[in-house]
């Protein structure tokens, strides 16, 4: 396999690596911060995204003079959104490119197949949206940037949904779920079978599909012929876009649709799917309107959308970005918290700090969790046409959970084309 390596300016981001203040820091050796990240294929509108947001936050640090004096420089490669280039990259990174700062790329997917090798160089690994992936592994040095956090993530991930699709009247029964043959939908839909026990929901579908599945149509042929109250699927966004046009092209609707739909939080993927949005219910985890944005949210966010439109990125940012900004600030407290990037040193000191960022405080339980969860619950509603500008109305996606953040009401039973 041959591998491209990428440095700070790949993208359109105005700066160097090595612009910041200050000559004598300009002469200090850099932290290098290593990662594969999805710039092709399937993952990639999220990854840019992501990655446009660490240069952001990169930019912005060195311009500060740095982390104890020296420049921070973003070394990368593209892992292609395939988990079997993963191995080799972090190999490559931690034994040749000797990086100071290990970090995950984006998606449980790709989080995973890191795990062993970074295991076996004993390395403090910060992790991008994994869902509880050291659940399996139990290591003590991994970090998880994750609002689907607390003492059962996979859990937190799909409770808003369930909380949502319970409280309506009268109560739904029966419960179909898909997925394809993968880390995240395994680990997801686990947890949604845990919950289907609590509400004694019937489970009367439940399996996966391959994960190089193009036609979906005979998936959602055989989720329909069960007839669900509730539909949950667990997919990657090219996924997503295939089991919503598939059910739209079928008639397929239950009482209650979507769940862990990863893609519908991408701008891209929300112009290309337009009034098929519609009364679909899934998880988000940032937006500006949300009760627990912070004006540092809102103010980052701008910031983004400034260069989105020439990096050629997801054009709104809401959902990767701030955590990507936030994985940033993260290294840099933890570097400056431990004065060191010494690995045993970084560990030691996240496990007893709080750290401040664009996307609230959190801190880390034993499992490197977030210790509260903060996932929300949340549809569209009134989307008409194609247009970038409808969503950045708080009314096109109406945050129906947590209770406390709610904006709106649910449009109940699911109805696209009414």
């Amino acid at each position: 396999m041959r591998i491209k390596r990428r440095t700070f300016n790949s993208l359109s981001v105005a700066g160097a690596a090595t612009g910041f203040a200050g000559t004598a820091n300009a002469q200090a050796k850099p932290i290098t911060v290593g990662f594969g990240m999805a710039l092709t294929g399937g993952l990639a509108p999220n990854g840019k995204a992501a990655l446009l947001a660490m240069q952001i936050a990169t930019e912005e640090i060195n311009a500060k003079g740095g982390i104890l004096g020296r420049p921070v420089k973003l070394v990368y490669y593209d892992d292609q959104s395939n988990p079997s280039t993963v191995p080799g990259l972090y190999t490559k990174l931690m034994d040749v490119d000797k990086v100071d700062i290990v970090v995950s790329g984006y998606a449980t997917n790709m989080v995973a197949p890191a795990m062993p090798v970074v295991m076996q160089k004993d390395r403090t690994f910060f992790a991008l949206f994994g869902l509880d992936v050291n659940s399996e592994f139990k290591y003590n040095r991994y970090f998880s940037i994750q609002p689907a956090g607390g003492p059962k993530p996979k859990e937190a991930f799909a409770e808003g949904f369930f909380e949502v699709a319970m409280a309506q009247n009268p109560k739904p029964q029966t419960l179909a779920m898909v997925g394809a043959d993968a880390e995240f939908p395994r680990n997801a839909l686990e947890g949604v079978r845990n919950i289907a026990k609590k509400y004694n929901l019937k489970i009367v579908y439940d399996k996966n599909y391959p994960p190089a599945t193009a036609d979906y149509t005979p998936v959602v042929r055989a989720v329909a012929a069960t007839n669900p109250d509730i539909f949950f699927a667990a997919s990657y966004p090219p996924d997503s876009v295939g089991i919503i046009r598939a059910s739209s092209e079928i008639g397929f609707k239950p009482k209650i649709y979507g769940g862990g739909m990863v893609g519908l939080q991408a701008t891209a993927i929300k112009t290309q799917l337009g009034p098929l949005l519609n009364d679909i219910v899934v998880y988000d985890f940032w937006l500006p309107w949300a009760g627990f944005a912070t004006d540092a949210g809102r103010e980052f966010v701008k910031k983004y959308q400034a260069k989105s439109a020439e990096a050629g990125v997801d054009l709104l940012g809401y959902y990767l970005p701030p955590f990507g900004y936030a994985l940033m600030q993260v290294i840099e407290q933890a570097v400056t918290g431990a004065g060191t990037t010494e690995d045993a040193k970084l560990a030691d000191f996240m496990r007893k700090a709080t750290f401040k960022t664009v996307v609230g405080d959190f801190k880390f339980n034993a499992g490197g969790e977030w210790e509260t969860a903060q996932v929300m619950a949340v549809q569209f509603q009134g989307v008409q046409g194609n247009g970038v500008e409808q969503f950045t109305n708080p009314k096109t996606e109406v945050i129906l959970w947590p209770t406390k953040y709610k904006t709106g009401d649910i449009v109940y039973p699911y109805n696209p084309k009414k």
